[in-house]
């Protein structure tokens, strides 16, 4: 398979040598969380092995790697893993490639080694991404670099779907959070006043409901829905639905994908339900700002908003996008001017992410595709 062929399918050939020569799908879904990156004879794989715990939209982890002969490697699109109905300019898949890279730069330095990133070396497909590399990087030697706290947090990062505390984060800590910025052109902002909040919990709830009422939005979400402990270690990706209730109510037929499509079904009820009352726990909000909407400063975006949900974790804050008002497709573009009039965001610049933050017990980590399967090997 050429790598158009790889891109284009999702598909990814197998690294050869060292000590892991097969993908074994015998590991728990979860299980790339609670080992430690070590036991590559390549500090590459070492660093790639804690990159694929970065955040990305809807899980779909749309990273490929390719290593070279030498200390480079090259990151490119996942194309299969797309989201075409809720992210039809693919800029949030571009805020979680960022977001890999700077998972990947920690990682780096955590060997004492620094990481070259040259972004788009190809140029960058403006409307849609094609199979042009995202990134190319070169890792430094050992003393190039210094270690970064906010590596200590990556293994216990969560995004948190649990209802928060009715507590809003103070000022200061919002402030604190803010402080790790780490490219000039992206902005934090942060707010716990109760009108405010009160007026952001209203757009995204109205986002929410366009999302999943637009039957294409919605659809593309529960296609990529995984019901039970079984789908979900079949396609460690997207969103995951686990437990004992879940598998009980799987095997009763009482959830299925069918029954999440219809609007008339519990499922599709609960489902509402459940998202509206995470948007009505939120008591303080954050959000990151780019003075532009090039794919430059969407990857950028995409790094800083690794390291401020780092910083988040590392202060004890729980942490969720709220992503719908945001999304570029049609029937959300009121919903997409308002809050940006809220928050005073003028145009060029745009809001690249939107977060409720609070108090809340930290879940367990979401699914993950082992790392051999997001490396392409490169022919000899």
């Amino acid at each position: 398979m050429n790598r158009r062929r790889i891109l284009q399918t999702g598909a990814a050939t197998i690294l050869i040598g060292g000590s892991l020569s097969a993908c074994s799908r015998h590991l728990s879904s979860t299980q790339v969380w609670r080992d430690l990156p070590q036991g590559y004879d390549d500090p590459r794989m070492t660093a790639l092995a804690s990159a694929i715990l970065a955040p990305s939209p809807h899980n779909r982890q749309p990273w490929l790697i390719e290593l070279d002969s030498n200390d480079g490697m090259t990151l490119y699109p996942d194309l299969s893993r797309l989201l075409p109905q809720t992210d039809p300019l693919n800029r949030q898949i571009v805020i979680g490639l960022g977001a890999f890279i700077e998972a990947l730069s920690l990682a780096a330095a955590d060997q004492s080694r620094s990481l070259g990133v040259v972004a788009f070396p190809d140029g960058a497909a403006e409307v849609g991404l094609d199979d042009r590399p995202i990134a190319k990087f070169v890792l430094g030697a050992v003393g190039s670099a210094q270690p970064d706290n906010l590596f200590a947090a990556l293994r216990n990062r969560r995004t948190n779907r649990i209802p928060f505390a009715d507590r809003p984060v103070p000022n200061e800590t919002l402030a604190a959070i803010g402080n790790v910025l780490a490219s000039s052109s992206t902005l934090w902002g942060a707010t716990s006043n109760a009108p405010q909040t009160a007026a952001l919990r209203g757009h995204c709830d109205a986002g929410w409901i366009i999302e999943m009422t637009t039957p294409r939005t919605h659809l593309e979400s529960v296609s990529l829905t995984r019901i039970g402990g079984a789908e979900v270690d079949a396609n460690p990706d997207g969103i995951s639905l686990t437990g004992l209730g879940i598998d009980l109510y799987s095997s009763l037929g009482l959830l299925t994908r069918d029954k999440m499509k219809n609007p008339d079904a519990r499922a599709f009820k609960m489902a509402k339900t459940f998202y509206a009352d995470l948007i009505d726990s939120a008591r303080s909000f954050g959000w990151l700002v780019t003075s532009d909407n090039s794919r430059q400063s969407q990857l950028g975006a995409g790094r800083d908003w690794l390291r401020i949900h780092l910083a988040a974790t590392q202060a004890g804050i729980a942490f969720q996008p709220f992503s719908q008002v945001l999304q570029e497709f049609p029937e959300m573009a009121a919903q997409f001017s308002a809050v940006h009039e809220l928050l005073s965001v003028e145009a060029p610049a745009q809001i690249q992410g939107l977060f409720r933050l609070g108090y809340a017990k930290n879940p367990k980590p979401s699914p993950r595709w082992p790392l051999q399967t997001r490396v392409i090997e490169v022919p000899a």
